[in-house]
């Protein structure tokens, strides 16, 4: 056993795994659990100690779009586990949360060694169900795991469903026009600085190995519509969304010192968690204070470097959730980091991928081996769950930190910021605050503008209106029509007034 120097309670993580399947024949795909396994199996011998997972305390698996009730008593009983086992609520900002609750139990002595999984199989299932062939699963019946971690929150009320504001490509797009108007872009000038922005992460995904997509592409050809690369929610082509369809799984090991030590992990495997922080912005869009901000990230990522005593200047490797350019581009703001520095390791989750509630894993996972690579380093994780709802922070290192892991649920300081009253019988006079052009198939079978998502300023507070009129939908994806004066009838259309 190496002999400590630091406090034994100390978290570590110690080990990361990554998996990517594609196979010819997709009924020979691996299911989903069977896929952690091998993350995990990577994870194991990624830190040179195969018995850690007999040594495990707790087993915790990030939900996904599989049926299994308690996959974490699969992977125990792969690995001869007797540990507990957890199941996430849903959030792509789990990953980092459990980091966070699994250092936070090892400081406080409540675990020993934490193993954290998460898959998805869409690519493969779905290929499979072309072919009218189906991927054997593992039934579970009646498995229940020991806890449930995380709080499942309720993202969308009745007026935005009603109104078509249901799905991520609905709002993210409309937080990007309120992002280019908050800093006076022209459109054209925007959609240049997005394009150039996704280039970057396209050429980070064709360097990782674990990325899904390692296609290379342009600028330009990443801007432009064509028919491999529709407009989706203006202006927003297919390239700039985030990408589910895809077989990937990740795994990590956080431990104390003092396990990692009794197991034998070398030295030069072990990175510090220095700090992790929590919070989320309002359950509803409808009540944000504005659309182009995020308190929450604000808060919870500034304290995350505090805690970790760092600041932007100090932090080597960032990699912040990046299911749609506004998300990137508002963390990057919020933080104080610079929107023409690298902001990803993996690519994001249009290239690299976007695997529900699992991106962060691999985020987390990457940014490990980058930090090994360059010891000293200081590396900052972001995840984000919802419509930039729920925000979890990681701050990493392979040195030590002097006060040891720290965290904050920064909650009570982001529930004082200013909200917004959903005004959602108003008809009459507004102004636009923010939209998005959604694109579909058209009657013609081709894809064309569908419909006019946009947020209108009332003078009680905030209402939702579409828009389907195709002369004023096309003048909208050429003008700014943020600060536009509409009218609102009783069926919730706007027209220009």
């Amino acid at each position: 056993m190496a002999e400590l120097k630091i406090d034994p309670r100390t978290p570590v993580l110690v080990g990361a795994g990554q998996f990517k399947q594609r196979p010819d024949n997709p009924v020979e795909a691996l299911e989903p659990v069977a896929m952690m396994g091998e993350a995990l199996a990577a994870a194991l011998d990624d830190a040179s100690a195969p018995g850690l997972a007999a040594r495990a305390t707790h087993t915790w698996v990030i939900r996904g779009a599989w049926p299994y009730t308690d996959p974490a008593a699969l992977l125990n009983a792969r690995f001869g586990s007797g540990a507990q086992t957890g199941l996430s609520t849903d959030g792509g900002n789990t990953p980092q949360s459990l980091v966070n609750e699994a250092c936070k139990r090892i400081t406080a002595g409540q675990a020993d060694v934490v193993l954290i999984a998460g898959a998805e199989g869409i690519w493969s299932r779905r290929r499979a169900r072309r072919r009218n062939e189906r991927i054997p699963y593992t039934d579970q019946p009646d498995a229940t795991p020991d806890e449930v971690l995380g709080v499942d929150v309720v993202m969308n009320n009745k007026v935005e469903l009603e109104r078509g504001l249901s799905m991520p490509i609905n709002l993210y797009p409309v937080f990007e026009s309120a992002f280019r108007a908050s800093r006076g872009e022209t459109m054209d000038a925007h959609r240049d600085r997005l394009a150039a922005m996704w280039e970057k992460f396209n050429r980070a995904a064709v360097a990782n190995p674990y990325a899904w997509v390692r296609t290379p592409m342009t600028a330009e050809e990443i801007r432009d519509p064509s028919p491999a690369n529709r407009l989706v929610g203006f202006p927003y082509t297919k390239a700039m969304n985030s990408n589910w369809d895809l077989d990937l799984a990740a795994a990590l090991i956080v431990c104390s010192a003092e396990a990692a030590a009794a197991a034998g992990v070398p030295r030069d495997r072990w990175v510090f968690p220095h700090s992790g922080t929590d919070g989320r912005d309002t359950d509803y869009v409808s009540n944000r204070g504005d659309l182009h901000s995020s308190p929450a990230v604000r808060v919870a990522g500034r304290r995350a470097m505090e805690l970790a005593g760092v600041g932007t200047d100090d932090i080597d490797y960032v990699d912040l959730y990046s299911c749609f350019p506004s998300a990137v581009q508002i963390a990057a703001t919020e933080l104080g980091l610079g929107l023409d520095r690298e902001l990803t390791l993996t690519g994001g989750l249009t290239f690299a991928g976007g695997p529900l509630n699992n991106y962060v894993t691999h985020s987390i996972a990457t940014m490990a081996g980058k930090l090994r690579e360059n010891p000293g380093s200081v590396g900052l994780c972001s995840a984000n769950g919802g419509y930039l709802t729920k925000h979890a922070f990681g701050v990493y290192s392979t040195e030590p930190s002097e006060g040891g892991f720290r965290h904050q649920n920064c909650q009570d300081e982001i529930d004082r910021f200013p909200a917004v009253e959903l005004d959602a019988d108003y008809t009459g006079d507004a102004t636009i605050e923010a939209y998005t052009v959604m694109h579909g198939r058209t009657p013609s079978g081709e894809f064309g503008p569908e419909v006019a998502l946009a947020s209108v300023r009332t003078p009680n507070g905030r209402q939702w209106a579409r828009c389907a009129d195709p002369a004023v939908m096309d003048e909208m994806t050429q003008t700014e029509f943020i600060g536009t004066d509409v009218s609102v009838n009783n069926d919730f259309e706007f027209a220009p007034a």
